[in-house]
């Protein structure tokens, strides 16, 4: 097992890496500190729960916790606050308690939901993050970052509630739906544009890395490990977004916009970040902070590993609007994190609104 540290000043946690990890669950939370006998409620979908429910409870049972299963409807469209009450109505049929746990088995919509669910229950009990989607394995899991969408924005609802601990099962990929596997890439390539320039050549190189067959064994598990690592160096420097971890938007915020005017689920999270990490990139060559061959690269990549790169047809005025009503507008003004090279970016708050209607042209051809 390969174990990495998110050294946060307060409740520092262990990210654990490993094939078969999931029947160690039990044992890697007596690993983490959680004391045995403590009442355990596993939120999950139906899609991870038929081939991976029994084994998670079987293991933490085998712990000596008590558990109770709420398997609960899959998809974006159901990240919202309703479904956070179905989860609060079972922690109270569970007689969850303060020193209780939530653990999230399934992807970024379950751990997201899972987490907030924990951060508001009994005002907040703790949480493990069992991711099976690659998304959630290199980003979602980590961090803390916990909530719902509201109709008007992604993720305007919520909490930072880091978890006690993240176990990340590479097994669970092998029954991941192609599309869902692809979408997690664009979080990948995404590291690649932020400082890992070695991993974004290393994933152009690859022949193939729309598939888990297609990248190999070693560099699959290189790429969680990488970008795990990444993530918690950035959430430890900066774990609540006051600085640094705004980086970790990149793409994100023109991908928002896309997610909410197209609608929850026409788009999945990492589909929608991979046409938003193409626009912001074109945004980037409009404004001279980086080459068209960059942008030509990031294109050519994204594009490889089988994730949509045009911009769907949307009214500018609608772009603008939803624009404002992102969470990372400060005083006003959005921030847009811009590409400044492969490897590098920056985060600027001086974008005009006749550069982003300009960019909006660019991207319509």
């Amino acid at each position: 097992m390969h174990h990495i540290s998110v050294a946060l000043e307060r409740n520092p946690y262990e990210v654990v890496i490993g094939a078969g990890g999931l029947v160690r669950l039990g044992q890697q939370m007596l690993d983490a500190g959680v004391q045995t006998g403590r009442r355990v409620l596993v939120v999950s979908n139906p899609d991870v729960a038929s081939p991976y429910g029994d084994a998670c409870l079987k293991s933490l049972k085998e712990a000596g916790f008590s558990v109770d299963l709420l398997v609960v409807d899959a998809g974006e469209h159901q990240k919202t606050p309703a479904t956070v009450a179905l989860i609060h109505d079972a922690a109270y049929n569970a007689k969850l308690e303060r020193s209780s746990l939530m653990v999230a088995l399934g992807g970024g919509v379950v751990g997201d939901m899972t987490g907030f669910a924990a951060a508001t229950w009994l005002r907040g009990i703790q949480v493990v993050q069992v991711p099976t989607t690659l998304l959630a394995m290199v980003d979602a899991s980590i961090g803390g970052k916990t909530g719902v969408n509201h109709p008007r924005g992604k993720n305007l609802i919520g909490a930072f509630h880091q978890p006690r601990l993240v176990l990340i099962d590479p097994s669970t990929l092998n029954t991941l739906p192609e599309r869902e596997f692809r979408a997690g890439m664009a979080e990948v390539i995404k590291y690649g544009i932020l400082g890992d320039t070695s991993l974004f050549e290393e994933l152009e190189a690859c022949a193939d890395p729309s598939t888990p067959a297609g990248l190999g064994e070693e560099r699959l598990s290189s790429i969680l490990q990488r970008s795990a690592a990444a993530k918690a160096r950035v959430v430890a420097a900066d774990e609540k977004e006051g600085g640094l971890r705004a980086i970790l938007n990149y793409g994100h915020t023109f991908g928002h916009v896309v997610e909410t005017l197209c609608g929850y689920g026409t788009w999945l999270h990492g589909e929608a970040v991979a046409i938003g990490m193409v626009a912001v990139g074109e945004l980037a060559v409009l404004r001279g902070s980086w080459s068209r061959d960059n942008a030509e690269r990031q294109r050519l990549l994204v594009e490889s590993a089988g994730l949509p790169t045009a911009w769907p047809d949307l009214c500018a005025d609608a772009v603008l609007d939803s624009l404002q009503g992102d969470k990372k507008v400060r005083d006003g003004r959005l921030r847009f994190v811009m590409p400044t090279g492969i490897g590098s970016v920056e985060i600027r708050d001086d974008v005009s609104r006749d550069e982003i209607l300009s960019c909006l042209e660019r991207l319509k051809g």
